[in-house]
């Protein structure tokens, strides 16, 4: 990040924001009615048995909360976002004085209230109302056990398999279960944390500055705000190399269900990346663009995730040309497109996911609206914004000027859109947002393919072949002199995805070309390459190659990312009965070493209600 923002309580007067009024039905905190100015974390690491009894695995300690009342008619009662997993003790209050000497805490009554099945709320009553700019502390005393937003792993699920290790996750809308907090995207803090953990253990966090308080404590501080669901912590057995000297990644155990994590400071990536060719460096690159688009620039509540993963996308995009060539990034692009219609086939294009802006109804987990939509769609609104420009060094600048707009902020679409209109006075004065079949309003609220693709013909010398020795698989009568003629032995792991990809949509293949397609390239059969090893499955499953189905157990015994973990257990229940009781039977073996989230959706998948 470039600066560190305004200091708290005084900046200058931004622009108005459409994101000022906005809404987000996903938390149940009174967000509006206070500034959350700073959050410090005091917080001790017990690792013991799992389940709630004396002497369980938990984080206990204090959450200092620094706020000023929003409200002209004053405010009676701050409400939270909470979880039944936390635990609070007591709550206390401290008033600021003019002449700024600390008041003493005074104990204040607290009460939890029903919000959904993926939180509650936290009401703390305030003794009298609060005027509007009186700036207080709350402070809270909690545990957390188990929970959705805290993850406990056994030393066995663990690189190391010698010490248990602990992290948290916050999105969308995990972190209220690690602490009481505005969990919304809308509004962003500072904080600062105090850490505690056994001995030889290490503590890690999103946070620019750290530093060692005594043997076991660990001290961060995070000068810029951030919404909470980038506040992330992670506890372990931890190893560290200096690679280089600005960005920092933290390589999670193999159930971490994402490819990435922007974390602020202390990006969490799957193990996964480690294919030892540098293959899936784009995630990298994906990880890195966070810090402008999402973390920076973040999307106001998560009916508008586009904001944060297509304009990332498209930066990803614009990074992976200058570094590989177009060629390379078209042919990225082009599996991102397939995932796009893989999923769209899935759900039907009419599907009210499938829209940018996605309506998200009181009572749903915005978790459980994350697909390739807000990405790939993305991907292709940001890419037709740029088209109309029509001049790529013109378009990065604009994407400065955007993100320097709205740094440290959280907006809408249409905060967005504005912008650019303003910024480009010729295409208001045509008006581009209206331009029948592309018009912005279509763009956001119609589900459906994209109006829009960019071109990916640059990447025809390295798409054509992969298809057309995809279509020479698709023959009863193989032609092996012609296949043998085609070496991939040189083709980099995107084109040969790709050629998977075009395999997989030509499937089922006629009885024994699977077989000896895996005969003839154990590159792919038997790669480590978790891209790899999740095409070959869906191909040996969409085929009912049973003599490979062992290689998809393995791979889902392996990790638990999200992404690779939900499309096999599709193709598993929607193959044969062979195929369908090889996912139940890896599930319940598999079960107890993913994340939550990530088991309730292959509950779904395997044993859906009402079935």
């Amino acid at each position: 990040m470039a600066s560190d923002g305004p200091p708290s309580g005084c900046s200058a007067a931004p622009r108005p924001l459409h994101s000022a009024q906005a809404v987000d039905v996903a938390s149940a905190s009174n967000f509006r009615a206070f500034e959350m100015l700073h959050l410090h974390l005091d917080l001790r690491a017990e690792f013991g048995p799992p389940g709630p009894g004396p002497g369980s695995r938990n984080l206990s300690g204090t959450a200092v909360l620094e706020l000023r009342c929003l409200v002209p008619e004053g405010a009676t009662e701050l409400r939270l976002d909470s979880h039944p997993c936390l635990e609070v003790t007591a709550a206390s209050l401290r008033r600021q004085r003019p002449d700024s000497k600390e008041q003493p805490a005074e104990p204040v009554h607290f009460r939890t209230q029903p919000f959904s099945h993926y939180g509650q709320a936290l009401c703390v009553a305030l003794p009298q109302p609060f005027p509007a700019g009186e700036r207080f502390q709350v402070l809270l005393t909690y545990r957390v056990g188990e929970g959705p937003g805290v993850c406990w792993l056994a030393p066995e699920q663990t690189a190391g398999k010698k010490k248990p290790f602990v992290y948290t996750q916050g999105q969308a809308v995990l972190n209220r279960a690690f602490f009481p907090c505005f969990d919304t995207p809308a509004v962003k803090c500072r904080y600062s944390a105090l850490i505690e953990v056994p001995d030889g253990f290490t503590a890690v966090m999103s946070a620019n500055t750290w530093e060692k308080r005594g043997p076991n404590k660990f001290f961060f501080q995070m000068c810029q705000p951030i919404p909470s669901y980038l506040i992330a912590l992670a506890i372990g057995d931890l190893v560290s190399a200096e690679v280089g000297p600005r960005y920092d990644l933290l390589f999670m155990p193999p159930s971490f269900p994402f490819g990435g994590m922007e974390n602020p400071c202390l990006t969490f990536v799957t193990p996964c990346l480690l294919a030892g060719d540098r293959s899936l460096a784009d995630v990298i690159i994906h990880e890195i663009s966070h810090s402008w688009f999402g973390n920076l620039v973040t999307n106001a509540n998560w009916g508008e995730f586009w904001l944060n993963e297509g304009f990332t996308m498209y930066a990803q995009r614009r990074i992976s040309t200058v570094l590989f060539g177009s060629a390379y990034t078209c042919l990225e692009a082009a599996t991102g497109r397939a995932l796009l219609r893989q999923h769209m086939d899935i759900t039907g294009e009419e599907n009210p996911l499938n829209k940018l802006r996605v309506k998200i109804e009181p009572g749903v987990d915005p978790d459980d609206t994350y697909n390739e939509t807000p990405y790939e769609k993305g991907f292709c609104f940001v890419s037709y914004l740029a088209h109309l420009v029509g001049d790529q060094d013109e378009f990065d600048n604009f994407l400065k000027a955007y993100v320097n707009e709205f740094k440290f902020q959280s907006i809408l679409a249409d905060d967005f859109l504005e912008f650019y209109l303003e910024y480009f006075p010729e295409l208001k004065k045509k008006r581009v947002d209206s331009i029948p079949g592309f018009e912005f309003d279509r763009w956001l609220n119609t589900p459906g393919w994209p109006p829009y693709l960019p071109d990916l013909s640059p990447g025809d010398s390295l798409m054509k072949p992969a298809e057309e020795l995809a279509q020479l698989w698709v023959t009863r009568e193989l032609d092996m002199k012609a296949i043998e003629a085609v070496a991939i032995s040189t083709w980099k792991t995107y084109q040969l995805v790709y050629f998977l990809d075009k395999i997989l949509q030509k499937s089922p293949l006629p009885p024994g070309n699977v077989k000896k397609l895996g005969e003839t390239y154990p590159k792919i059969s038997d790669s480590r390459n978790a891209e790899l090893r999740l095409r070959w499955g869906q191909i040996v499953i969409k085929n009912d190659h049973q003599e490979d189905f062992w290689k998809v157990k393995e791979f889902l015994q392996s990790q638990g990312k999200q992404k690779y973990t939900l499309p096999l257990y599709h193709a598993m229940m929607g193959g044969s009965e062979v195929a369908q009781t090889l996912a139940k039977e890896t599930f319940k073996a598999t079960a107890p070493q993913l994340h939550s989230n990530v088991v309730n959706y292959v509950q779904q998948i395997v044993a859906p209600k009402g079935s």
